[in-house]
């Protein structure tokens, strides 16, 4: 073989020169390459449970554990996934402010919401569909989130019933409710959820996006977007459109007719806390109070819903302004590390709720992962508390953080 054809074998194929330059451009600190990366796609075996070290190593497990097309219903948001990619990017417009530390075994994470005791400001968000995840489906979530001790709200139409989830431990349980014009039946399904033993509703306001552009991809990759619910409570109440406007992707009729007096009306059916979920304005939160409700949990539906809303840390100060203590403010969306949950704290809320990140933990070793994923958050707090001199979470404030939203 001569030198020319020597330097050849030994240069970098086309195809190994472009992967060279993508990865450059993956680590490049001006770029935002994956935001929730699948940190472990490039090992030689799967890592065991005691293994896992964040939130993040759960995500690549569950990916490969399910059908694509049922991971994407998860983790798909609404039209181009600019408000995913915002819940993720907002914090890193938040710095935390130093303060000499403290030892870790000092710190105290745990708070009250409504009366009940958590020994740390963590719960699980309501969402559906996790026998996709796992065959325990929320039995599973509901079991793992009780050996960490972390309450739980069960979605409004589960995998299983309410009852059989009751069954599967005996750890603190809210159940998600979404208003329904008929009122008989909100009546029935509401007295229903508290025979259940909901110790609290949150009832979820926020709209919902009718398509999702993922789906599409999924299908044109030969695949199948994830099937309807057979079942699904809005369907059964409304008839599906064979013409109209709803048919190109417009707001459903099951959406869109939310107003304050059917919830001052279902008030009456209703014994426990009432929380209202999916706020994003001051002005929302002021009329929540006014009428009498006893939460709100900021939310945008972890940017499931109409896309190019902001993000749910942008707006919590505003609103934490507005409530000016009176009830707890909670927030849900894009929270994958103790250090995002510090952050919320440091703004207001009162407590975090975790959607697709616990659904990590169950779709990638079921409720043992569900555990292990909420003890290393639980850690990862009290450790972020520890650095920056907060032995306890009422000592976290706004002057824990630095902000610079845009």
């Amino acid at each position: 073989m001569g030198p020319i054809e020597t330097a050849w074998r030994h240069s970098a194929s086309r195809r190994r020169a472009l992967m060279s330059f993508a990865a450059l451009l993956a680590g490049s600190p001006r770029l935002h390459a994956q935001l929730d990366p699948r940190s472990l796609k490039g090992h030689p075996r799967v890592p065991s449970l005691d293994e896992m070290m964040t939130a993040f190593d759960f995500e690549p497990v569950c990916f490969a554990n399910m059908p694509l097309r049922l991971y994407d219903y998860m983790a798909h948001g609404g039209d181009s996934e600019w408000s995913i990619r915002r819940n993720r990017e907002v914090f890193d417009w938040i710095e935390t402010v130093s303060r000499p530390p403290v030892d870790v075994s000092s710190v105290d994470s745990s708070t009250s919401i409504l009366g009940l005791a958590m020994d740390s400001p963590l719960m699980i968000a309501p969402s559906s569909r996790q026998a996709d995840l796992h065959p325990d489906a929320e039995a599973g979530m509901y079991r793992g989130a009780t050996a960490a001790r972390v309450p739980m709200i069960v979605a409004n139409r589960p995998s299983l019933s309410h009852e059989d989830i009751a069954a599967a431990a005996d750890g603190p349980r809210w159940i998600q409710f979404y208003p329904n014009p008929n009122v008989t039946l909100s009546q029935r399904r509401l007295e229903g959820f508290q025979a259940a033993g909901a110790q609290a509703i949150v009832i979820t306001v926020d709209q919902q996006a009718t398509k999702f552009e993922r789906d599409l991809h999924d299908r044109h990759l030969g695949g199948n977007p994830a099937p309807a619910r057979e079942s699904d409570e809005e369907s059964e109440d409304f008839e599906t459109p064979m013409g109209g406007p709803e048919l190109y992707g417009l707001p459903v009729p099951g959406r869109l007719w939310y107003n304050w007096d059917y919830l001052d009306r279902i008030r009456q059916f209703i014994e426990v806390p009432i929380l209202i979920k999916g706020i994003l304005t001051a002005e929302d939160a002021r009329l929540c109070i006014e009428h009498g409700f006893d939460g709100v949990v900021v939310s945008n539906h972890g940017a499931r819903t109409l896309d190019y809303v902001p993000s749910t840390l942008e707006v919590l100060p505003e609103i934490v302004a507005e409530v000016g203590g009176a009830v707890p403010v909670l927030i849900d969306s894009g929270f994958r590390r103790g250090r995002d949950v510090y952050k919320a704290l440091a703004l207001g809320a009162s407590g975090v709720c975790l959607g697709r990140a616990a659904r990590w933990g169950l779709g990638a070793f079921g409720s043992l992962g569900v555990t292990r994923l909420l003890r290393i958050l639980q850690t990862e707090l009290k450790e972020t508390m520890a650095e920056n001199g907060r032995a306890t979470v009422r000592a976290i404030n706004d002057s824990a953080v630095r902000t610079d939203f845009p």
